[in-house]
């Protein structure tokens, strides 16, 4: 890893930002604010941008072996055909900080993890491992045979996220920002549940709504420790 600051910055943060590189071992270098800006691609980057080793898929297979002798909580988030990355980076900061590690992204039809979806995970990225399955439908059915429960989130559904108690093993699946879970993948969700609403807008944004409803797993989690409320 190295960090670079423009050679043309000032400032006590980027003085204070460089000391700590420092002192946990990590390379500064300087360079001119355009170099800076090419190595962006033209985003924002505050004269400093730092150079790390690429986002690379975890193993799906290292899942189900673990995930096959787990018998504890257990939750997956499974994204179908999410095409923003803005919202897949949120989802990602957001599955991180509510204690869940991993992601399944299908193949096709879905944003890759890009340097956009890195930046807007906020660094949780590093924290969690995301799998690209090529088929997302067999990979369902694979953890279900390890154990696990599937819960669809869809607008349309008949049972509300606070009506139902969640098995410690679970696959969360949030469908595309315009056409939702598709049908094949619906059909692998053992329940499907919505979140309640009392404005005009029908539906929340895809990132807001995993927030919520794997916030009501936590919830659930830590009532059941004793740890909550």
């Amino acid at each position: 890893m190295e960090i670079l600051i423009a050679k043309e910055a000032r400032g006590k943060a980027l003085k204070e930002l460089e000391d700590e590189a420092r002192r946990r071992g990590v390379r500064v270098g300087f360079a001119g604010a355009s170099v800076l800006s090419r190595l962006v691609g033209g985003e924002r980057h505050q004269g400093v941008v730092a150079r790390v080793p690429a986002p690379t898929y975890a193993d799906f297979s290292v899942l189900l072996a673990e995930r096959s002798a787990d018998a504890g909580y257990s939750w997956i988030l499974a994204l179908d055909g999410i095409t923003d990355p803005q919202n897949f980076g949120a989802l990602i900061r957001t599955a991180e900080g509510m204690g869940v590690r991993d992601l399944l992204v299908a193949k096709d039809r879905s944003v890759a993890l890009t340097p956009s979806v890195v930046k807007a995970s906020a660094g949780a990225a590093s924290h969690v491992r995301v799998y690209r399955v090529t088929n997302l439908r067999r990979a369902l059915v694979s953890l279900k045979e390890c154990g696990h429960w599937v819960v669809g989130l869809d607008a349309g559904a008949g049972e509300a996220i606070g009506q139902r108690d969640y098995p410690a093993k679970l696959v969360v699946v949030l469908g595309n920002e315009g056409t939702g879970i598709r049908p094949i993948i619906r059909e692998e969700c053992d329940f499907i549940v919505f979140i309640p609403m009392s404005g005009q807008i029908a539906s929340f944004n895809v990132g807001v709504s995993g927030a919520i409803f794997l916030y009501e797993l936590l919830r659930q989690k830590q009532k059941k420790m004793g740890t909550g409320c």
